[in-house]
């Protein structure tokens, strides 16, 4: 897997830790983190709860980019 920068530019953005999306979403740091350095792939309904969050949609945050 590929670290996920997408989504710790937009939480970023947001002014956000990994804690405060965790806790958000109801899981923990180490999650949020392991997500970001492409360590752990979430749910779908784990990543929905982001996005929410986090006021992107799915292919902002999560769809890896196709550089054919």
């Amino acid at each position: 897997m590929v670290k996920n920068l997408k989504l710790k530019s937009a939480r970023a953005a947001k002014d956000m830790s990994q804690k405060d999306i965790a806790e958000a979403v109801g899981v923990t740091r180490q999650t949020i983190n392991a997500i970001e350095n492409g360590d752990y792939n979430p749910s779908i309904k784990l990543c929905i709860s982001i996005c929410k969050v986090l006021g992107r949609s799915l292919n902002e945050i999560f769809w890896e980019e196709d550089n054919d």
